[in-house]
């Protein structure tokens, strides 16, 4: 039976008697890019203006900002099993609200136990807001046909850097750091606030059966081989690839290019995932869950030694970053059904919560760890050897996650 009691409104459409809201899958669009784009992507652009102004260390404000990863990967735990229940529109309306504040936090903070605390409030709107919300929503809400929502949502999320990247370098050319975050508050307010509140209202159905799964409790598949190593290759994974997603601007400010150039070679990524993204439909019909973990992880080890490879020319960087991107975007598709290709849909909140929080915990770590090594290792350069090494790692973990059992190809998408 379909719990009518926690979220009204809606329009029934779809398959058997589950409700969909007609406007989620444009608002979640709309959402995922400005929400990524301001909470996430703004930070690598500003960082490099907000250290010169304050002289605060780069080692500390980019720990500032790896501790809102940190609270996401806490927090994203406890917010699974809300939307388990309850769906995902009250959680990504307030967790809009909460965002909006820890920006104006972090916009008028005056030292860095105030910076520290805008970011730590900054955690929680990511848990609430970034993918895994969308996700579950998504995956419950378009059953059988989540990979499709998914993969639309995603489309348009990696646009986030594409779009925000360039317009944040675009205002801190105008503005102080202070006053480009007041903007960029603004808008998440005026944009992501009244989307998720009044575009996710709909029935929040039962979870979906499938015959090519069974239900299991969540305890019994948490403590599973193939959930710990895949949860330990995502973490890899993750922690190499947000390293590079932060410390590319670094990277090629180190070799001389501007920061207009740097900040356009790490948007020009967002366009490839969204090339990448469309390319997982046809990867996932002809691959297993397993394999296309191992090629995925292992791709984006090559491109990110690729990066430590090239100092150039720049058009040869724009074509990596691009290449990186797709594979960023693949990686988030391939995370975000990974639960239900091996155990089905029943507890996707959790377990997804579960199965995210060492890699966010990972990724958070990543730019403290990168600034950290670049200085010991002599550069940006052979930090992205380092990288790379770390995806090596995940790769050879990832064929060990597979489930007995599950072999299946997606054959509708």
């Amino acid at each position: 039976m379909t719990n009518l009691s926690t979220q009204g409104g809606g329009a029934a459409t779809g398959t058997g008697d589950r409700s969909r809201p007609r406007a989620a899958l444009a608002a979640l669009c709309a959402t995922q890019i400005v929400s990524w784009g301001i909470v996430y992507y703004a930070f690598p652009v500003l960082n490099p203006q907000i250290t010169a102004a304050t002289g605060w260390p780069t080692g500390a404000t980019t720990a500032a900002f790896s501790l809102a990863l940190v609270i996401s990967a806490l927090a994203g735990i406890r917010v699974g099993r809300i939307l388990d229940r309850r769906g995902p529109r009250a959680v990504m309306t307030i967790g809009s609200a909460i965002g909006v504040v820890s920006l104006l936090i972090v916009a008028a903070a005056p030292n860095l136990p105030v910076l520290f605390a805008g970011w730590a409030l900054a955690g929680l709107t990511m848990a609430s807001t970034f993918y895994q919300p969308a996700f579950a929503g998504l995956t419950r809400w378009w059953a059988p046909d989540h990979v499709r929502a998914l993969t639309i949502v995603t489309l348009a999320g990696g646009l986030a850097s594409t779009v925000f990247a360039p317009l944040t370098a675009a205002l801190a050319d105008h503005l102080s750091w202070r006053h480009t975050y007041l903007v960029l508050a603004a808008i998440l307010a005026a944009v992501t606030i009244p989307a998720h509140a009044l575009a996710l209202r709909a029935p929040w159905p039962d979870p979906p059966t499938s015959p090519a799964h069974k239900a299991e409790g969540t305890e019994g598949v948490g403590r599973s081989q193939p959930f710990l190593l895949l949860a330990a290759a995502f973490t890899l994974s993750g922690f190499a690839m947000y390293a590079v997603v932060v410390a590319l601007v670094p990277l090629l400010l180190e070799r001389g290019y501007t920061s207009s150039q740097a900040a356009w070679a790490l948007g020009i990524g967002g366009a490839g995932q969204t090339l990448g993204r469309t390319l997982y439909a046809a990867l996932a019909r002809r691959t297993t869950p397993t394999a296309r973990t191992t090629i995925l992880i292992a791709l984006g080890g090559l491109t990110t030694a690729a990066f430590a490879t090239a100092p150039g020319p720049y058009a040869l960087l724009i074509a990596v970053s691009v290449v990186a991107g797709m594979v960023r975007g693949n990686l988030t598709l391939l995370q975000a059904t990974a639960i239900t290709d091996r155990w089905g849909a029943t507890h996707y909140g959790r377990l997804s919560g579960l199965l995210a929080a060492p890699a966010t915990a990972a990724a958070a770590l990543a730019p403290f760890a990168g600034a950290a090594l670049a200085v010991p290792l002599g550069g940006y350069g052979p930090l992205f050897y380092v990288l790379a090494a770390v995806s090596a790692v995940a790769a050879l973990l990832a064929p060990w996650t597979a489930v007995s059992g599950v072999r299946h190809r997606y054959t509708r998408l």
